[in-house]
C-alpha cells in the first residue's frame, strides 16, 4: 500500500489541482489508499479546490424517470435491464404534460437542472419527438436547464436535441474500460465514449460519470477519473452502487463511507474545475457522513432516483444550510 507520508501532503495536491496540473498515477492512488485517520485532512484539501472554483454554492438536480423498464440491455447494476427481476414499474415514454409537471416540481425543489431520463438502448423517433416537444415548452416558460439521458445517439438526434434547447446530455462511462465487460455485454465502453463525443459535436454540455462499488480495484477507479478528465466531461455524477435485489449485482456490499469520501476527493483533484455530483446511492453508502461529501462535490440530486428513493428533500436543503453553503439558482 502507498502511504500518504511517502508523497507530498494533501495541501500540495490541492495546489496542483488548482493550477490544473494533473496528478501522477501514484499521487491519485494515494488518495484512495490513505489511512482513514487522514480523511479529515484529505477533505480539507479537496475543499480548498472546490472553494477555489465554486465557492460554497451547491447545484441541485432533479431526475424524472420518463420511461421505465423495457430495456434490452444487460447492465448488471440496473433494475430496469432485461436481466433484472426487480419489481420495478414499467411504462413507455411519459406524455408531454407529465414531463412539464416534472419540470415544475424541479423548480419547487430549488433544482437548477431538470434531468429527463429514459431507459433503453437509444430513443425511437416517437420518443425523441416527445422529449423535444416538452423541452421546447419548458424552455419557453421556466428558468431551468435541461439535461437529457436517452441512451446512444446519432449525430442527427443530438443536433435536434440541442436545437430544441437541451443544455446537457448524460451518458455515463459507469466503470473502467478494463472492468466494463464484467458489467455489460450488449454494448461497449467505446460506444459510450463515442456517445459523449457525439454530444460534444452537437454543442451540448457533456455529462458523464461512474458507479463505484462494482468490483473494481483502486487502480481502476483512478483509471475512471483520468478517463473523464481526458474526455473533458463538464459534469461528473459519482454514483455508489445501491445493490438492488433482482439485479446481477444484488450481492455486492456497500462502499464504506470513508472510502466514498476518498473517491469524491480523488475526482475533485483530477477534475478540479468540473461539476462533481454526489449521486445515486449516497444515502445508502455515505449514510450519516453525507454532509462531508459536499466538501469535495458541488452538486447533488434532490428527490428520488430512477427506481430507488432518495433522501427527503427538506433534509437535503437543511444539510446545505447547516454546512453554511448556498443553493445555486439557475442562471440561463
Amino acid at each position: 500500500m502507498i502511504k500518504q507520508t511517502d508523497l507530498t501532503d494533501w495541501t500540495a495536491l490541492a495546489r496542483k489541482a488548482i493550477d490544473n496540473e494533473r496528478l501522477t498515477h501514484e499521487e491519485a492512488l494515494s488518495v484512495l489508499t490513505a489511512d482513514d485517520d487522514e480523511v479529515l485532512l484529505l477533505m480539507n484539501a479537496a475543499f480548498r479546490v472546490r472553494r477555489h472554483f465554486f465557492g460554497k454554492k451547491v447545484k441541485l438536480n432533479m431526475i424524472l424517470n420518463a420511461k421505465s423498464g423495457l430495456c434490452p440491455e444487460d447492465c448488471g447494476y440496473c433494475s430496469q435491464s432485461i436481466v433484472s427481476t426487480a419489481p420495478v414499474s414499467k411504462y413507455t415514454m411519459l406524455d408531454k404534460e407529465t414531463l412539464l409537471a416534472g419540470a415544475r416540481e424541479a423548480m419547487n425543489r430549488k433544482a437548477g437542472t431538470y434531468c429527463i431520463v429514459a431507459s433503453g438502448r437509444g430513443p425511437t423517433e416517437k420518443e425523441l419527438g416527445q422529449v423535444i416537444d416538452a423541452v421546447r415548452e419548458i424552455r419557453e416558460t421556466m428558468p431551468l436547464k435541461i439535461c437529457a439521458c436517452l441512451g446512444i445517439l446519432s449525430d442527427e438526434q443530438a443536433g435536434r436535441l440541442q436545437d430544441a434547447g437541451v443544455h446537457r446530455y448524460n451518458h455515463n462511462l459507469n466503470t473502467s474500460r478494463s472492468n466494463y465487460g464484467s458489467i455489460t455485454t450488449t454494448h461497449s465502453y467505446d460506444q459510450r465514449v463515442e456517445t459523449v463525443d457525439t454530444v460534444k459535436r452537437a454543442g451540448m454540455s457533456p455529462c458523464s460519470g461512474v458507479i463505484i462499488g462494482m468490483g473494481e480495484r483502486d487502480e481502476e477507479i483512478v483509471e475512471m477519473a483520468m478517463a473523464l478528465r481526458e474526455l473533458d466531461a463538464d459534469s461528473i455524477p459519482v454514483n455508489f452502487l445501491n445493490a438492488i435485489k433482482g439485479t446481477p449485482l444484488e450481492g455486492y456490499g456497500r462502499t464504506p463511507a470513508l472510502k466514498a469520501l476518498k473517491v469524491l476527493a480523488l475526482f475533485r483533484f483530477l477534475c478540479p474545475a468540473k461539476e462533481i455530483r454526489v449521486a445515486g446511492g449516497r444515502e445508502v453508502n455515505l449514510r450519516s457522513l453525507q454532509p462531508f461529501s459536499l466538501y469535495a462535490a458541488n452538486s447533488l440530486f434532490v428527490g428520488d432516483y430512477l427506481t430507488t428513493p432518495g433522501q427527503e428533500i427538506t433534509s437535503d436543503h437543511q444539510m446545505i444550510e447547516d454546512l453554511g453553503f448556498e443553493i445555486e439558482l439557475c442562471a440561463l
